[in-house]
């Protein structure tokens, strides 16, 4: 073999592989996915009319972040729950059951997360780890009274379970999961959740190779799309950038992110669940070593888990559960 040879070979054997990283960049994002009605629908029914007003603080780059606050209406008032919408989602899908944990005697937050709602740009943030230093100015900022929760549903709730694991996580005293995500690998993951997202995975295993370099660049494009109807996409985040998809969830290694939370911690949802097999997710907690309680509610579906007057009332029973705990 000459030497003209042996550098062609060379050049090609460094050549493809960055034509195949830079196609699966270009072309490896996600589809937009048929819209879902049992995501979508259950919301038209909801009373909105009593919404309180978005409040706002200030994040560790001077952006201003939304939340919503409901103060306990019951005679007697203990601690507080912070709560975290699901994907695509806002404060405001969290109406429902912000007002039976106040009814219950709590001081309730309700945040739009960065990338959501009235915060940021949506569906983008600057750097993975932005929203955990967000959450912590939160608290900085408005010193939720203890004992305070933290709550997340769906991947709110994946973040939750991040954060309950992460340096921040004495910030609250408990954390509940509602129905959460838990990880694209794990046993109670459905195909593409149920219908509700499609993930652009080449494009994701491509930006994941660049990150590892160091370069960052190509962050803001688009790695999951959701299955939202024309009028919702016009008011939540019908997708996110490669930077919040991979911060709004749990840490990649998922059981050792369970082992790692130190705090009083459990978990709700509804067996007909569209968008995970929530009767899965005992034996992912218990193989973890934890033994968080993990009540699963006959006949309650994804969203009507955050709706539905039976599972408000059972999320407003573990609070109280939690709160007793910490």
């Amino acid at each position: 073999m000459n030497h003209r040879h042996r550098m062609l070979i060379a050049l090609l054997s460094v050549s493809l592989p960055l034509l195949g990283l830079a196609l699966a960049i270009i072309f490896g994002g996600p589809s937009r996915p048929a819209p879902m009605g049992s995501i979508n629908d259950p919301f038209k029914s909801v009373d909105f009319s009593d919404l309180p007003p978005i409040s706002t603080f200030q994040a560790p780059d001077g952006q201003l972040l939304a939340y919503r606050e409901y103060a306990p209406t019951a005679a007697q008032s203990t601690g507080s729950v912070t709560l975290v919408h699901g994907s695509s989602a806002s404060s405001n899908s969290m109406h429902p059951m912000a007002k039976a944990l106040a009814a219950a005697g709590h001081r309730v937050y309700a945040l739009d997360i960065r990338g959501h709602g009235a915060s940021g740009i949506k569906g983008q943030i600057g750097f993975i780890g932005q929203l955990e230093s967000d959450l912590e100015a939160f608290v900085q900022a408005v010193h939720p009274p203890a004992p305070a929760t933290l709550a997340g549903f769906s991947s709110g709730g994946g973040f939750v379970l991040r954060f309950a694991a992460s340096e921040h996580r004495s910030r609250f005293n408990s954390y509940l999961l509602l129905s959460p995500f838990i990880s694209q690998d794990a046993p109670n993951q459905r195909p593409d959740s149920g219908g509700w997202a499609n993930v652009g995975v080449p494009r994701i295993v491509g930006l994941v190779m660049l990150n590892a370099l160091g370069v960052h660049t190509f962050n803001h494009l688009p790695v999951t799309r959701f299955a939202l109807n024309d009028k919702a996409r016009s008011f939540l985040t019908p997708e996110y950038g490669f930077n919040l998809a991979m911060n709004f969830r749990p840490l990649s290694d998922f059981e050792a992110n369970i082992r790692s939370v130190d705090r009083p911690c459990a978990i709700v949802a509804g067996t007909d669940d569209e968008a995970f097999y929530t009767n899965k997710l005992e034996s992912i907690v218990r193989s973890a070593g934890k033994d968080w309680p993990v009540q699963l509610l006959p006949e309650i579906g994804h969203i009507p888990l955050t709706l539905e007057p039976t599972a408000l009332d059972a999320s407003v029973r573990q609070v109280r559960k939690l709160h007793h705990a910490a």
